[in-house]
């Protein structure tokens, strides 16, 4: 297997408490548009550069999957997304598994460059990293 190259972070998730603070903060603000809104999960997704920031209420179906509501002293990070290439699903999943690393199984998601084949893993921390592959390339 090719040794994988970091490509950049495809996508941050935050978990909130009252949406229409932190869509205040990033769209008003800062200036990231509304690329996407998935109102049955409670996702908002704004264009970051060539990155993405999902918000994701706590009490949304998204939301409640993080725990429960954010908390000052607590952590509302959901992941962070780091885009690779090579994209190759078998070898990425028996690498992992020869380190020890529990694997997700691959799934299209939605992220900076559109639909695409992702895993999650967590690192050594408990911490989920979604590790994603190009476009459109299928499984």
């Amino acid at each position: 297997m090719p040794a994988r190259k970091i490509l950049g972070i495809d996508h941050v998730v935050f978990r909130v408490g009252d949406l229409s603070r932190p869509l205040g903060f990033y769209r008003d603000f800062l200036g990231c548009a509304i690329e996407r809104e998935v109102p049955e999960l409670g996702l908002t997704q704004l264009r970051a550069g060539r990155a993405l920031i999902d918000l994701v209420p706590v009490d949304s179906k998204l939301g409640h999957s993080g725990g429960g509501p954010v908390d000052p002293g607590g952590h509302n990070v959901d992941h962070v997304c780091l885009r690779i290439e090579p994209w190759e699903p078998e070898a990425l999943v028996a690498k992992l598994r020869e380190r020890g690393i529990e694997a997700s199984d691959v799934e299209t998601r939605y992220g900076a460059e559109g639909n695409g084949p992702s895993v999650y893993i967590k690192d050594p921390d408990g911490n989920t990293i979604e590790l994603k592959g190009p476009p459109d390339s299928g499984r």
